[in-house]
């Protein structure tokens, strides 16, 4: 049984990687490999966005959560919806700018500053590898324990199953397969709590299983409410300011195909909240004394499916891993090539040089990634503590950016360098830790005051927006010419 699951994963990832070759097969430029010529139409960039949300931490990693505390696990899928359907009300518009980058975007909000745009692409890519970690680790550990694999030959596998269509496709092959993925996942994991539903008498007897605490309004009992709004806002500033979905809008056909597609996700996401809260709790009354809560998801398919159906759902939880991983990866690279290159060398990669650098930093980064997932093995601590290190400030640039015209460069980088020490202060203090449960809140809101303080006692900002626009696209019009 074992090995026949690792077969069928193994022959799914071999789809996935002839599907990105066949459907990526006429990619030609530089903003073809990285951006998908900017062309996107609507079911794309809905299925790729879908595919994307549905990550490591909130599928299975919330599955785990649940099978612990309940209807918390639901809060996952309420703070994704939430940043998405931000991200389409308040930062669709961006796409009329022709941004490649976030790091282009934040630079442009203060003038097209140089030293904000090679501290934010630093910040990005560091993060893009963080988030790339933890979906290997996440899906590493999964097929470990599902086909007794070692964690490091599982983990490897997960991480070469989609840098490979990556590598070869680019950013077409990432939507496509995602597009494909979405498909798979969402199939995957509503048929499972269907039988879940089923195998436990329905909601009232899966409800009543619970712990009374667990019973409470999202479980806030058991959780807490100061922990349950960190996780919430973790989530949400996880997706608002994740480099993947900031390439979905300058990768998106216009604004309106972006916002519909967004919209639609942010709708089907809330649909998808209460699965896995559904499946963790399902398995929590069939066995309440699992040995780790993470594998409540594996379990749950082994023990109530037959082979071919078991398949098919425990592939829909990795698919959920490689199509995030995947779209992290394109993110990761186009910050690489477009910023951080120009950093090193001092000048643009040449048109004829893209896709080849490209392809080399698609496999440097992967390969950090793959470095960082090889050293941990706890998941919903990696990516909250690392949302709240990499990203709380990043968000408040981008949100002081859009909508303060006298936000300006030192702004940004006291907000980025105070969430980072905020946030190093409250991991390292257990004390602080136990309390706050993740640092998204404290290093959020210190940073916004000491970066709105920094920002009135500094002068104002003199370039235009204009002026602004014309730097940066003088900047991207070195790379499309040899």
């Amino acid at each position: 049984m074992k090995w026949e699951l690792l077969l069928a994963f193994l022959g799914y990832l071999g789809f996935m990687i002839w599907f990105g070759w066949w459907v990526s097969r006429n990619t030609k430029g530089g903003d073809d490999f990285l951006l998908g010529g900017r062309n996107l139409p609507f079911f794309l960039t809905l299925g790729t966005t879908v595919a994307t949300m549905v990550g490591t931490g909130s599928s299975m990693g919330a599955v785990g959560f649940a099978y612990l505390n309940g209807w918390a696990g639901m809060i996952y899928g309420l703070g994704g919806a939430c940043g998405i359907l931000l991200l389409a009300k308040v930062f669709a518009p961006v796409r009329e700018h022709q941004f490649m980058t976030m790091s282009e975007e934040v630079s442009y909000y203060v003038g097209a500053h140089p030293i904000v745009k090679n501290t934010i692409a630093v910040f990005i890519f560091i993060a893009s590898i963080g988030w790339l970690g933890a979906h290997i680790l996440g899906g590493g550990m999964y097929l470990a324990w599902l086909t007794g694999l070692s964690p490091f030959s599982a983990k490897l596998i997960i991480a070469l199953g989609f840098s490979i269509y990556v590598v070869i496709g680019g950013y077409v092959a990432v939507v496509w397969t995602d597009s494909i993925q979405a498909v798979v996942l969402f199939v995957g994991f509503f048929l499972m709590a269907g039988v879940a539903l089923y195998e436990v008498g329905g909601v009232a007897e899966m409800a009543s299983a619970q712990p009374v605490l667990n019973q409470s309004f999202l479980s806030l009992d058991k959780v807490g409410l100061l922990p349950g709004l960190s996780l919430f806002f973790a989530v949400l500033v996880g997706v608002l300011v994740a480099p993947s979905f900031r390439q979905r809008i300058y990768s998106g056909k216009h604004v309106k195909s972006i916002r519909q597609s967004f919209y639609t996700s942010g709708g089907l996401y809330l649909l998808f909240a209460i699965v896995p809260a559904i499946i963790g709790m399902a398995a929590f009354k069939l066995n309440p004394d699992l040995e780790n809560s993470a594998f409540s998801f594996p379990y749950m398919a082994m023990e109530l499916l037959p082979f071919g159906l078991a398949a098919l759902v425990i592939i829909a939880g990795l698919s959920a891993t490689i199509s995030s991983a995947s779209s992290d990866a394109i993110a990761a690279v186009s910050v690489l090539i477009r910023d951080l290159y120009c950093l090193v060398f001092n000048r643009m990669p040449h048109a004829n040089e893209v896709v080849m650098l490209s392809r080399f930093g698609l496999v440097l980064t992967i390969g950090i990634a793959l470095l960082l997932a090889l050293l941990t093995n706890d998941v919903i601590g990696y990516i909250t503590n690392m949302i709240a290190t990499l990203m709380s400030g990043l968000c408040v640039s981008v949100l002081f950016g859009h909508f303060w015209s006298r936000f300006n460069w030192q702004g940004v980088m006291t907000a980025l360098f105070v969430s980072l020490l905020v946030s190093f202060a409250i991991i390292l203090t257990p004390d602080w830790l136990a309390y706050w449960s993740n640092p998204i809140i404290p290093a959020t809101t210190i940073s916004a005051i000491l970066a709105a303080v920094v920002t009135l006692l500094t002068p104002v900002q003199t370039r235009t927006s204009m002026e602004a626009l014309a730097i940066l696209k003088a900047q991207r019009e070195e790379m499309q010419h040899d």
